[in-house]
């Protein structure tokens, strides 16, 4: 095994996980009456998503965010005081500014807590966790921090818009992570990548400086998620087998090792053809969005929650997170449960 630059004997080791559910539960057929037209037919059989969930009018990226943090608070076995960092990672935040990690710490009653948000879009959580193990691999006054990955984007959807409106959802999901001194697991190594040739491919491009919300904006819906042009659809497997490759060889060792693997949940295509690189089962890879939709950087949290609570992953598996969005941004992370 290759020792990192970071010291090994102090690593983050997960603590517990929590999710936050939208209330507003959405079928396929839903969307048939509103768009006037079978999508249903095609959600199913091309990215297997049968219902999604968004807020009501009483939730929002923070009420994700703080269902998700006492869940995995109280999974964990400690209180919001023992927090010594809060990350949240969202495109979707609460307000542009404050930060929504210190509504979130506030509300929570982390006053011990320092915190910051994370923006790498649907990779935001992968990003968000290998910067919060780094913290506590490296400095000791950071013994436990709280990782959220939020997403609320059907703030964001044109309803007439059926590429985006009937793939994208909303939710949280949170970890832990506790600092254990020790070198038989917690987080192992990580890395980050940008591509930002692709910038201007897919967000949310009103709002900001380069254009404020104007009545002009609102009346053409530019203050909505676009898709402006279509990826390379083996990007996401070229990127995700190359780095599972690389992350790997780093540590010393090889996929089928890996007793699970946590992508982004885009496109189930994606997983399997990544799987198929890697020359492992499918089922290694867990799918989460036949009834969430598509969350964006609360995927990969929801389907690590459900796999731990479920059984499908034990203490001493290693797994792996790897993350890719709008930016384009890509993460992959390794850890030992």
């Amino acid at each position: 095994m290759v020792e990192s630059q970071f010291n090994l004997m102090r690593r983050a080791v997960l603590a517990g996980t929590g999710i936050g559910l939208a209330n507003r539960i959405l079928p396929n057929s839903y969307f048939n009456e509103t768009l006037g037209e079978d999508v249903d037919t095609w959600l199913r059989q091309n990215v297997e998503i049968y219902e999604r969930r968004w807020c009501d009018p009483s939730q929002s990226t923070v009420t994700l965010c703080l269902d998700a943090a006492r869940m995995a608070l109280s999974n964990a076995g400690i209180s919001p005081e023992d927090l010594n960092l809060i990350i949240i990672a969202t495109d979707t935040p609460e307000y542009i500014s404050p930060s929504t990690a210190s509504v979130v710490q506030y509300k929570l009653g982390a006053v011990n807590a320092a915190t910051f948000d994370v923006n790498t879009a649907c990779a935001g959580f992968v990003s968000a966790l290998d910067t919060a193990s780094k913290y506590i691999a490296a400095d000791p006054q950071y013994r436990y921090v709280l990782v959220i990955g939020a997403y609320a984007m059907s703030r964001y959807l044109n309803p007439k818009d059926k590429k985006t409106v009937t793939l994208f959802a909303d939710g949280a999901g949170a970890a832990v992570l506790r600092a254990e001194e020790s070198t038989d697991r917690g987080y192992l190594h990580g890395i980050q990548i940008t591509q930002g040739q692709y910038f201007d491919w897919m967000g949310i491009y009103a709002g900001g400086t380069a254009q404020p919300v104007t009545p002009e904006i609102l009346a053409e819906g530019d203050h909505y998620l676009k898709f402006v042009r279509k990826f390379p659809k083996e990007l996401n497997p070229q990127m995700w087998t190359m780095m599972t490759h690389k992350v790997l060889r780093h540590i010393g060792r090889t996929p089928e090792d890996v007793r699970m693997f946590f992508m982004t949940q885009i496109n189930i295509n994606s997983l399997r053809e990544t799987m198929d690189n890697l020359s492992l089962p499918h089922d290694r890879a867990i799918t989460i969005m036949h009834h969430y939709g598509y969350t964006g950087s609360a995927a990969i949290p929801t389907a690590l929650h459900h796999a731990v609570t479920e059984g499908k992953v034990k203490p001493g598996d290693l797994i792996m997170l790897i993350g890719s969005g709008g930016g384009l941004a890509f993460a992959a992370s390794a850890m030992i449960l």
